[in-house]
């Protein structure tokens, strides 16, 4: 699995785009629903990526973190599940529950938020504010696997840290790296098929 670069990111102060998608047992959650009084992260992530596996259950802890200082927590899968069963939606509350995840997890089966959020690659985090701009769209930190660095979420912490001080975001914003999202066949956006 190539490592591939987030490079469409969303511009800063972008408004989150709006989303109604289910988990895995059908419960729809929307934007309005997932954000915070303090903000939101998306992250949009899956079940087989080695990226994420290697993050998830840090991933987990952060997400604690922000629900407990009022900044809403969501991941999203847009994976075709088709052809990579490894990412359907009926592994996705084993693979929450063994990473400690307490958010929604969410299933973009349509891949229309991937597109609306201008993902590339799992794991893809954003960090909106109270407002739901767009402050932070970067890497969760430099671990990767097999780089021998310990995984932290400096990055998205510092960036969540300096959101709820009043402070301006961190930069530079390091884009993150991982798999490709696994676009349905014409799904992909222009970028991928270059």
């Amino acid at each position: 699995m190539a490592e591939v670069p987030s490079t469409l990111a969303l511009p800063p102060g972008s408004r989150a785009p709006d989303f109604s998608l289910p988990d895995a047992a059908g419960q729809v959650v929307t934007l309005a629903q997932a954000r915070g009084p303090a903000g939101l992260v998306v992250a949009f992530v899956c079940n087989h990526c080695p990226f994420v596996v290697h993050l998830a259950s840090e991933m987990g802890r952060v997400g604690e973190e922000c629900l407990v200082r009022g900044v809403g927590f969501v991941a999203i899968n847009s994976n075709d599940a088709e052809r990579y069963p490894g990412d359907s939606p009926a592994k996705m509350p084993a693979f929450a529950r063994q990473a400690g995840w307490r958010f929604p997890y969410l299933v973009d089966a349509g891949q229309d938020a991937a597109l609306a959020y201008a993902a590339a690659c799992t794991p893809d985090f954003y960090l909106f504010d109270q407002d739901l701009r767009l402050i932070y769209c970067g890497q969760f930190d430099s671990s990767r696997p097999g780089n021998g660095r310990a995984v932290t979420g400096e990055d998205l912490r510092h960036a969540i840290e300096a959101m709820l001080a009043g402070d301006p975001p961190p930069a530079p914003q390091r884009p993150s790296t991982g798999c490709s999202i696994k676009w349905k066949p014409g799904k992909a956006p222009e970028y991928f098929r270059k």
